[in-house]
Order: structure tokens, then sequence, then C-alpha cells
């Protein structure tokens, strides 16, 4: 127990005194950086159907703990890209309210899923349908934590598409809250088994998955299959998760 409370904590520490003693490098959050990061070409220029999920760090202090993660995606041969967050403000499922890339809120985004041509092509009308249905879409659904949050409405897309065997990083705090409403049931890559206590608590463990706690909304765990780390407030040490 002691060991466990100290991967959980130590982690979170470090982020927070990078935080607090480095800082983000953001100015004030109303009037950061919200510009193109530069990490897609102009969908003019690109033909093929594609999915992107991206990920960048929260603002202000609940960046220590956790990434806000939003879809992109955009059809064959289609001039534009359509870009979806899940927000705390105005109407929750926020279209084409930022740029595809753009920073959040001036923090750098990253790359999660990348999956472009008939791959895509397939799998988009999955992840339209989610955004369209989704069930949490009203002012007041929003719950920062344990969910449901950006990280759950991501989430609920994967789970759309398990073809694409993504998974979200450990710092996306409410990925495991559960849409779906179950408490239990099969990973969404179909590769294993996960429990979850409304997002509280829970335990995940597939091939794709690895192996993760979920301790009041951050998770510890293990990835096997592309070894690393999972550790809450840090994130992911080692090999890049990739599909």
């Amino acid at each position: 127990m002691i060991l466990f409370l100290l991967l959980v904590f130590v982690p979170i520490g470090l982020s927070a005194g990078r935080y607090y003693v480095l800082g983000d490098g953001r100015s004030n959050w109303q009037t950061a950086d919200r510009s193109s990061a530069g990490l897609l070409p102009t969908a003019s220029a690109n033909p093929d159907a594609l999915i992107r999920v991206f990920a960048a760090r929260t603002v202000r202090w609940r960046s220590i703990f956790a990434v806000h993660t939003w879809i992109v995606v955009k059809e064959k041969g289609a001039s534009t890209y359509s870009r979806y967050d899940y927000t705390a403000w105005g109407d929750p499922i926020r279209s084409n309210g930022f740029a595809p890339d753009g920073r959040w809120f001036g923090a750098m985004p990253e790359t999660v899923v990348a999956v472009d041509g008939a791959r895509a092509e397939a799998l988009i009308p999955r992840i339209r349908h989610v955004v369209e249905t989704y069930k949490f879409r009203t002012y007041g659904d929003y719950s920062a934590w344990p969910g449901p949050n950006s990280n759950t409405f991501v989430q609920a897309a994967l789970d759309a598409a398990p073809e694409l065997r993504a998974i979200l990083p450990p710092t996306a705090v409410g990925k495991d809250y559960p849409y779906s409403g179950r408490w239990a049931g099969i990973t969404p890559s179909r590769t294993g088994l996960y429990a979850s206590l409304s997002g509280y608590l829970g335990m995940t463990v597939g091939w794709v998955e690895g192996f993760e706690i979920n301790f009041f909304g951050v998770v510890l765990g293990i990835d096997i299959r592309r070894p690393a780390l999972k550790l809450p407030g840090i994130g992911r040490l080692g090999v890049a998760a990739g599909l």
C-alpha cells in the first residue's frame, strides 16, 4: 500500500513542483496563443480521409494532473477539417471553435491517434455518429472530475472504433468515466476487461490498454505490449503508444 501511494503521489508532486516552480510558460489564459501548431497540412493539400486525436495540458493548476483531448476528422476530398471539443462553457460539444491543431491556450498539443486513407474513411461515420448522439450534450452536463469531461467524450468516440486499437494517455483524466453506464465489461480494444466505480475507482487489464489502476481519476499502470510506465501527472514513460 505504501509503495502504491508513493507511485501515485510522488509523480503528482513532481508535476506540481514543475508547475509552481518553473511555471508552464503560458500567459493569461484569456489571451493565450490558440494558433495552429503546424501538426496538420492544409486540408486542401491532403485529399485523403483523416482522423486525429490531439492532447494538450489543461489550463492553470489543472495542468498538474490532466490533458484536454479533442478529435479532428476530414472526409476524402473534403477541403476543411472538422474539430470537436467537449468543454465546460456554452454548448458542451463545440464544433470548429478552434484551429484543428491549435495550441490549447498556449499548450503545445501532441498527436495521440493518427489514421489516414481508407481506414479513416471507414471509421469517420462511426465517430460522427457518437458526436451527433452523445448523451451528455446539454449545458451543465460537463463535469471536470471524474467526468463526463473532454476525455470522456473522446474516449466514447474511440470506443465506437475499436479497430483503431487506440488508447488515451494516463493523464486524460475522465477517460475511465463509464459513458456506457456499465460498471464492468470488455475493453474498447476488445482485448481485455475493465471495471469502474463511476470513474472514481477502477481497473483495466488488456493487451492494448495494458494494466491500469484508476485511483480517484488519476491513472497508474504499465504497458507490456509497448513497454512503458503510466504515471499520474507525468504521463507515459517509455515506448510511445503509437498504433
